[in-house]
């Protein structure tokens, strides 16, 4: 018999309001997914509440809880139980939040314009004027097109009676959009077949419809959109990267833009691509520290010169945070009669802004019901829930609202309903949890349109007053049930596409990708390094030269065992620190990774991370890093566009073999000469190379065909031949043309190499031919140096514009 994983929820005590109708029973859109779950027993669901989880992991998916010990790694929450909104609820939906972005749009035009609502006493001057996120320097500005919002979020909970109110705007940089699209792919992965089944409305052309907006604001044929993000350090950079490679559009920082004669240009590796738009992750204060905030490192000097120059649109405009209020509730609905000429569609939750005298005596006479909040974002002081205070804590609040009125707001508490969320554990049941729902929507050259979805929140387990992904609260994919009577815009293809300049790389990426191959083929060297050395511990005379080679590479602490050197990410050149650089560069560059390639790279590092903890054996372990390693080359090879980007990649991984290689053997030529014999083998194991050796030569390894094998033979991968005749080519095929021969000493380096006949080599000899490799290593430094200076240093260099 099946275990039915829903023959609880019937009669239960616990409250399930989405699920569940007035008399108990399930609601008609929510029926066909509940026979599904249950037609599939208990297994189905751990099966798949697990698959969720591991595709959360190993996608990389992230979100920093502040003071989290698990920093920027912590893994998204996620349900795979959707929530599902039928075609008629979800049309009073749409039609609640394209009026009340219509209505933010225009608010934000009156106050920045004529300010129209000031002067009529619709709004009060405090709010706009005293709020941190008001800009004076923004004032008289007109964006392009007089969009100010490109991009809208509403937060919305449904009460207990069936009705969904207003929780609070998101007009700044509304975060949680590409949460929402990648919770929708793993849950499609969980429920493969049941979308198209129940007719889920696709979100695929949503990211389609954010770049026409953005690309149809530029004023000639040829564009470049850009996302501006804070960085890696930011809690939701995941989202940041996962947009850029979703929109097809450059992930660039403060740094990679700059501002000539009011035009923003992008510092591209071929020179300086103007920039039309700019989708903006970063607040409104930090964007431009010539006119905003000095201390900012962030933006973009010079920002807002280009804006009021027209030259630039931004997505959002500068200044659009001053509706991140609580307080703004309570007055948008005279806004709305003022500027619309209507009621709003969709009502907010019941707000009192305390700067008013009859709502501040209102408050203080019913804090027992209400909820106080702050009515600026830059106030330390957390949400009160007057019911859970004491009776000093309320005469203390009395206090505090009474000596700075205007500095708070107090708002209705709502009753939130709750949608069954599985709990996991031993046996995985439902559990209510206490809902909101974020939804999106996006300015298009035909007006606003909503993304048909969002992102649905659910509380901690418990909770019943807040919902927070900081507090612990999780995420739900939001199935909105197609209506086959209306035709479905966003859903369907995209009309001929507008040309753009998604080719053009920023710089600082293209340096990140450069030092992803220095540092995985730094990885993979070390980890053949040690596997191979690892295996020759019983053979004392080879061990000592392996284990003197380690030593000088550093990747073995003489004085500590090996199995703790190996996990050790303290010793400075260690494998375990450069693996962990090794991610740092995948994380800056992985708006150019695909979502296979970073999950190689995640479950890499979660593997050798778990490794560590346990202390596994380590030429097991080395084995299965070596099995990634080579996995990651495939990727590099046959998973990316092979564009300048890709090339200084390879060039990265050349030069690093190189560097590596002619020391390696520098420093086994410098054994006792029946040393190196003895280590011959071990040598060849180290290169890879004993399968090429053996197929190739009857006899033992000897020095002269071994050496040979390892510098000359261009057909060999692991051979130097074989690097530096690539590394001639890439040079050749980057598009940006070298002044004068920018690998003339290398050049050099090899051509005094080649002069030695490795096959006839005296032990004489072997003095002057470590001599000779040291110098092709120190080449290959100088090159990497150069390459350095000449495209990731911006400083004295007078970068061109490339015309479009």
């Amino acid at each position: 018999m099946v275990a039915d994983p829903l023959e609880h929820y019937a009669g239960s005590a616990q409250r399930f309001d989405e699920l569940l109708d007035g008399q108990g029973a399930v609601r008609p859109h929510w029926r066909r997914l509940v026979e599904h779950l249950s037609s599939g027993g208990m297994d189905s669901v751990r099966r798949g509440v697990e698959l969720a989880r591991r595709l959360v992991v190993e996608n990389g998916v992230t979100y920093n809880v502040y003071a989290d010990p698990q920093g920027r790694d912590r893994p998204w929450q996620l349900d795979p139980l959707p929530l599902l909104l039928s075609a008629a609820e979800w049309r009073d939906i749409e039609a609640g939040v394209v009026q009340r972005t219509q209505l933010a749009n225009a608010v934000l035009q009156d106050l920045y314009g004529p300010q129209r609502l000031l002067r009529s006493g619709v709004l009060p001057a405090e709010l706009p004027f005293g709020h941190p996120n008001f800009l004076w320097s923004a004032c008289g500005l007109r964006p392009l097109r007089d969009v100010w919002l490109h991009v809208h979020a509403v937060d919305i909970a449904r009460a207990p009676d069936g009705r969904w109110w207003v929780l609070g705007d998101r007009t700044q940089s509304p975060s949680g959009l590409g949460y929402a699209l990648e919770n929708r792919q793993i849950v499609s992965r969980v429920y493969p077949g049941l979308i198209n089944d129940l007719g889920v409305r696709s979100l695929a052309g949503f990211p389609t419809a954010m770049h026409e907006s953005l690309a149809d604001l530029a004023d000639d044929d040829v564009s470049l959109a850009v996302v501006l993000t804070p960085g890696p350090f930011n809690e939701t950079y995941f989202e940041h990267a996962y947009l850029a490679r979703q929109l097809g559009m450059p992930l660039v920082q403060g740094q990679d833009l700059t501002v000539r004669s009011d035009v923003v240009y992008l510092k591209t590796f071929a020179g300086l691509r103007r920039v039309h738009a700019i989708l903006r992750r970063v607040d409104d204060d930090y964007c431009d520290p010539l006119e905003l905030r000095v201390d900012s490192a962030l933006g973009v000097p010079g920002l807002l010169g280009a804006v009021r120059a027209g030259k630039v649109a931004l997505a959002n405009a500068l200044g659009s945070g001053v509706l991140e209020s609580p307080a703004w509730q309570g007055f948008l609905p005279g806004a709305a009669q003022a500027l619309l000429g209507t009621s709003l569609l969709m009502p907010s939750v019941a707000t009192w802004w305390c700067g008013e005298r009859p709502a501040l005596d209102y408050v203080l006479d019913n804090l027992d019901r209400l909820v106080i909040k702050t009515t600026f974002p830059n106030q330390s002081f957390e949400a009160a829930f007057g019911r859970h205070l004491s009776s000093g804590e309320r005469n203390a609040l009395r206090l505090r609202l009474r000596a700075r009125p205007y500095a708070y707001v107090a708002q209705e508490r709502l009753l939130f309903s709750h949608t069954p969320a599985w709990r996991a554990g031993t046996r995985v049941r439902l559990a209510p949890r206490a809902l909101s729902l974020r939804v999106y929507v996006v300015w298009t050259p035909q007006g606003y349109r909503v993304l048909p979805g969002g992102l649905a929140r659910i509380a901690a387990e418990g909770v019943r007053d807040v919902v927070s992904s900081q507090r612990g609260g999780g995420s739900k994919d939001v199935w909105v049930l197609a209506d086959p009577q209306k035709a479905l815009p966003l859903d369907e293809p995209a009309a001929a596409p507008r040309m753009t300049r998604h080719t053009d790389l920023p710089s600082q990426l293209v340096e990140n990708l450069y030092w992803l191959g220095r540092y995985s083929e730094r990885c993979e060297d070390k980890a053949r390094l040690l596997r191979a050395t690892l295996a020759v511990r019983t053979d004392r005379r080879v061990w000592r030269v392996a284990l003197a080679t380690c030593a000088a590479f550093g990747v073995l602490d003489p004085d500590t065992d090996a199995g703790i050197s190996l996990y050790d990410d303290k010793l400075e050149l260690g494998l375990a620190a450069d693996l962990g650089r090794f991610g740092w560069a995948a994380t800056q560059a992985r708006s150019r990774l695909s979502a296979a390639h970073w999950r190689s790279i995640s479950m890499m590092q979660r593997q050798f991370h778990e490794a560590g903890q346990s202390r596994s054996e380590p030429v097991e372990m080395l084995d299965r890093l070596l099995v990634s390693l080579t996995s990651l080359s495939g990727f590099a090879l046959d998973d990316m566009t092979q564009d300048d980007g890709w090339r200084m990649l390879m060039l990265g991984r050349r030069l690093e073999r190189v560097h590596y290689l002619s020391q390696l053997l520098a420093d086994v030529l410098d054994a006792e000469p029946a040393a190196l014999r003895a280590s011959l083998g071990w040598l060849l194991e180290v290169c890879s190379s004993s399968i090429t050796y053996r197929t190739r030569y009857v006899t033992a390894p000897q020095p002269g065909p071994v050496l040979q094998l390892l510098i000359e033979e261009s057909g060999n991968p692991r051979a130097l031949a074989f690097q530096w005749h690539k590394i001639g080519r890439t040079l050749r095929e980057l598009s940006v043309q070298h002044e004068g021969e920018l690998d003339h000493s290398l050049q050099q380096a090899i051509a005094a190499l080649r002069e030695v006949d490795l096959l006839r080599l005296e032990e004489s000899g072997l003095t002057g031919l470590r001599q000779r490799l040291l110098a092709l290593g120190d080449s290959a430094e100088q090159l990497a140096d150069r390459l350095t200076m000449r495209h990731f240093s911006h400083v004295g260099r007078d970068l061109r514009v490339v015309a479009t």
